[in-house]
């Protein structure tokens, strides 16, 4: 048997290759999962474009030059060398652009376990986690497909809304309503924050987007207000504010920075306008921080316990699902690409960020994989 790998060009990401490889056998303490599938969202995009920044290139090198892009999806064990892990168990988890992998599963547990690979014990232990689908609160198999397109980003999202209550919104809510302004308000990490922000008291989500995705941005209801890129000065430009960028676009960081003169902190999350990245240096107000999400796990695991935290995200997450899943106004369609070229062209698709806003694609390069 042969894997099929999806390769980026580490600088120049639209370069993609398809490369098929013999299959290794397994070591003493080794298994192969097939990646049945697996999610493709803005999100892998920022993971490809702060690569090397975020070490996310480490989790599956690849030769000199060239990188797999990890992705959120399922594998089944198709072969073990690993006493706790059995053939047909299914995991959730953080995987390569393949159609399968190797992975050494370390401190099994009736949840899952962390790969120990040597060349991930540095990495964050957040993506060295596979959780057992089968004692998984998140898992159901109706929403497998939501869960590898939402959870992470979701996650992620609760995580921001979280860390802005925790430091107060910088004080942007001290003297009335504070302003939260979300860049590339149509992308689902985006929608997420809005969606958890919204509920809460003495803020106004503003949703900034292109003017393609304006109607999208308003029908979701999570925002406040949706303006299109170009009518910033639709906002007062002494408002106490909070910018949240998701897009990564230094043009319109720079017009933020330089319009809102009571800009109370810059939080950059992440780069779907791939084509308009630039550094944040010499900007007026506060400095523009990128946001890592970990380290906000960390510091609620160590404050809450991992139960309590855990319990607060399942909750937030079957809300948000409830939402999403809504019968009438979906907010999230998800389209099925299956094969080699297929997932090239869905890649080719989300990172010209030419795809449908309410379209969630699922990819497998993975044969005789179920949709």
């Amino acid at each position: 048997m042969n894997t099929i790998d999806f390769l980026v060009r580490k600088d120049q990401l639209a370069v993609t290759e398809l490369r098929e490889t013999p299959e290794d056998s397994l070591n003493e303490g080794q298994v192969r999962l097939t990646v049945e599938k697996f999610a493709l969202t803005s999100n892998n995009i920022t993971y490809a474009a702060f690569g090397d920044a975020m070490n996310y290139w480490g989790f599956y090198p690849a030769e000199n030059g060239w990188g797999r892009i990890p992705v959120w999806g399922f594998g089944r064990v198709v072969e073990s060398q690993h006493s706790a892990v059995s053939v047909g168990e299914k995991f959730y988890g953080y995987y390569p652009m393949s159609s399968s992998v190797v992975l050494q599963p370390a401190r099994p547990s009736d949840e899952g376990f962390f790969d120990g690979a040597e060349h991930r014990a540095t990495l964050h232990p957040v993506y060295n986690n596979y959780a057992r689908c089968s004692a998984d609160p998140f898992y159901t198999p109706p929403t497998e497909d939501v869960q590898a397109l939402l959870r992470p980003l979701f996650i992620t999202s609760w995580l921001i809304d979280d860390f802005l209550a925790d430091n107060n919104f910088f004080g942007a809510n001290d003297n009335g309503p504070g302003l939260m302004l979300l860049s590339s308000a149509s992308s689902k990490t985006a929608y997420g924050t809005a969606f958890q922000l919204a509920q809460r008291r003495g803020i106004e989500v503003i949703g900034l987007t292109s003017a393609a995705n304006l109607d999208f941005c308003r029908s979701l209801g999570c925002y406040h207000r949706v303006l299109p890129y170009d009518q910033l000065d639709h906002v007062a430009k002494d408002a106490a504010c909070v910018y949240v960028d998701f897009a990564g676009n230094a043009g319109l960081r720079k017009a933020i920075h330089t319009r809102f003169a009571n800009l109370k902190y810059s939080s950059s999350i992440g780069g779907t306008h791939v084509a308009q990245l630039g550094g944040a240096k010499d900007l007026p107000g506060p400095r523009a921080t990128l946001f890592f999400a970990p380290a906000q796990i960390k510091k609620r695991n160590a404050e809450w316990g991992a139960d309590i935290l855990g319990q607060r995200l399942l909750q937030a997450w079957q809300g948000f699902v409830a939402k999403v899943g809504d019968p009438v106004a979906p907010w999230l369609v998800v389209e099925h690409h299956v094969g080699p070229d297929a997932v090239k062209t869905a890649y080719a698709e989300v990172l010209g960020g030419h795809s449908d806003p309410r379209v969630g694609h699922m990819l497998s390069l993975a044969a005789n994989t179920p949709a």
